[in-house]
């Protein structure tokens, strides 16, 4: 944050008592994906816009994507919380083990295809289970993007066999989980670190959302992407976009306000719209690109969904084993996912 400190510095470059009024405070935000992918697209930015047309320029929110103010994907939570940036988005699961109740939401099909309806429940639960483990950040929104899709080199997998072997990326420890139950090695790395592994063969392929499918040039790397029958997503991940505490709570009460009102549970629910938006046109575009779209049967997602119970009762076993009670954390995800589907 940066606060103008005198009328007579801004004279000196030449700015007036006006601009003084008019912008008090600049928030740099940092993001780890391209600036045209769907989170800053349809969230991020206008997110930004709204906070400073709101504040009618008093707050000022610069993005910065591809981690351009320093630090990895891994350690953004850790930037925000000493000051490093002012705010950001955050994967929690990209730091295994630091913060293992969020994994509860994460975990095989636990929850729909829509982003959104994802993202009320992902809100939910934080403020329910959560917000004891970022006391130190402020939490703005809690979300979850849409579905994970299987993208590959090659024919698209038509059955759980045709998983054996395959080296796939994966982005969170339940993810990884599932894959492994699924006969794939899995190999757990940040989103910048794919196209790379892809394009060296280092991985076969790996799962990630529709929407980042252009942004990572998966229609080029990749030949055929695969969902699975149902309503229920393969697996999800969890996401806060979050500032720095002090920075909050620096600011004059009325601009703190501004923000508090673009949180919560409305910001949650844009974030994951935003995903869903882009998941449609990420999908469009594989497609135009000649690659092959697929949807495993219902058998085979029945298997995999089997599977899926494995990495739960392992996980569920896991955390009761370190003080948690692991069935009740599933049980609150579960309960937060079908009293969003039954308000929607």
């Amino acid at each position: 944050m940066q606060f103008v400190k005198s009328a007579a510095l801004l004279a000196a470059f030449g700015l007036s008592a006006t601009t003084l009024s008019a912008q008090e405070v600049t928030l740099r935000f940092q993001h780890f994906v391209s600036p045209a992918s769907a989170n800053p697209t349809y969230f991020m930015q206008p997110w930004a816009d709204v906070i400073e047309e709101q504040s009618e320029g008093r707050i000022k929110v610069e993005l910065y994507p591809f981690m351009q103010l320093g630090g990895s994907a891994a350690n953004q939570y850790d930037l925000i919380r000493d000051g490093a940036i002012d705010g950001g988005w955050v994967i929690p699961g990209y730091q295994p083990n630091r913060f293992p109740e969020a994994e509860a939401l994460e975990l095989p099909f636990m929850t729909t295809k829509s982003g959104e309806e994802a993202s009320a429940a992902a809100w939910t639960f934080t403020q329910d289970y959560l917000m004891d483990d970022f006391a130190d950040v402020h939490v703005i929104a809690a979300h979850m993007h849409g579905p994970g899709i299987v993208h590959k080199r090659g024919a698209a997998v038509g059955t759980v066999e045709d998983f054996a072997g395959l080296k796939l990326r994966g982005p969170s420890r339940p993810a990884t989980l599932l894959l492994e139950e699924l006969g794939a090695t899995p190999i757990g790395m940040p989103v910048p670190q794919f196209p790379e592994a892809l394009s060296k063969g280092v991985v076969d392929g790996g799962v990630i959302t529709w929407e980042m499918s252009p942004s990572l040039k998966l229609n080029e790397l990749t030949d055929s992407h695969t969902d699975v029958a149902g309503d229920r997503a393969l697996y999800n991940l969890y996401f806060i976009w979050a500032m720095n505490k002090d920075v909050y709570e620096g600011m004059p009460e009325d601009l703190r306000a501004i923000i508090d009102a673009n949180s919560g549970m409305m910001a949650s629910r844009w974030a994951g719209r935003a995903h869903d938006t882009g998941d449609v046109v990420g999908r469009d575009l594989m497609a135009e690109d000649g690659n092959e779209i697929a949807e495993l049967s219902v058998e085979q997602t029945d298997r995999i969904k089997t599977l899926g119970e494995t990495v739960t009762a392992d996980w569920i076993a896991e955390m009761d084993a370190r003080g948690y009670d692991g069935a009740a954390l599933v049980e609150a995800a579960q309960t937060a996912v079908e009293a969003t589907r039954a308000a929607n």
